[in-house]
């Protein structure tokens, strides 16, 4: 099957007073529709390097990365606006916001796109009830547990329909069994809806539920085991 995401030959090196940090060195990757790529490493290794550089929020020193075969450089001041449809992340931190409610937190990429009240309403309902969260929709993010902050930052990834999601430690501050919830939902919307999805964890449970699991030190990308 054709790539949706692929990394050509990336590296990124970070200047420093001590001498250049080269965090990421010619890594080759390929996602494709419907798989779950989990990538393990110790800390410091470059996942979060190498993700951010996959969701376009940080370019590469060298080689490419390429969303349906086209290079992101390409797409110069354009790019914001495709990776803001096309892309969707979810955090360890879960990065919501404290003032807004549920429903309202979810929202926040659907406004950034001007789409109509009553679309939003209906998509955000249903992004709130596919995480089992409907009828959380109007408490705030410090009435949740932290694992319904962590599904409330999963539906807001998904209440735009995105192709691929791309995930940073998403069960980093939560127990084992909150933290497996999380992973069968995010495997469960990969498999179930076509999503490419890469996955930076530590998490045994979403290493079992991966379809290819990779290995990163020292920058270097390669197969695990």
């Amino acid at each position: 099957m054709t790539a949706l995401l692929r990394a050509v030959g990336v590296s990124r090196t970070f200047p420093s007073p001590a001498g250049d940090v080269h965090a990421v060195r010619e890594v080759d990757l390929d996602v494709a529709p419907g798989e779950l790529v989990v990538i393990r490493g110790r800390s410091g290794s470059g996942k979060t390097t190498l993700l951010t550089m996959l969701g376009g929020l940080d370019r590469p020193s060298s080689g490419r990365i390429e969303l349906d075969g086209v290079d992101l450089a390409s797409l110069g001041a354009g790019v914001s606006e495709v990776l803001g449809v096309r892309i969707a992340s979810v955090f360890q931190t879960f990065g919501l916001i404290g003032v807004l409610s549920a429903a309202e937190n979810v929202e926040v990429p659907l406004r950034i796109r001007k789409v109509a009240p009553a679309e939003r309403r209906a998509r955000v309902e249903a992004a709130l009830a596919a995480v089992g969260l409907g009828d959380h929709a109007e408490q705030r993010p410090a009435e949740l547990s932290g694992g319904q902050q962590q599904r409330v930052g999963l539906a807001r990834a998904l209440v735009g329909d995105p192709g691929i999601l791309l995930a940073d430690e998403p069960t980093g501050q939560l127990d084992s069994e909150t933290g497996a919830t999380i992973m069968k939902l995010i495997a469960g919307f990969v498999h179930g809806r076509g999503m490419a999805a890469v996955v930076a964890t530590h998490d045994p449970a979403m290493v079992a539920m991966a379809d290819r699991v990779l290995e990163l030190h020292d920058g270097r990308l390669t197969a695990a085991g």
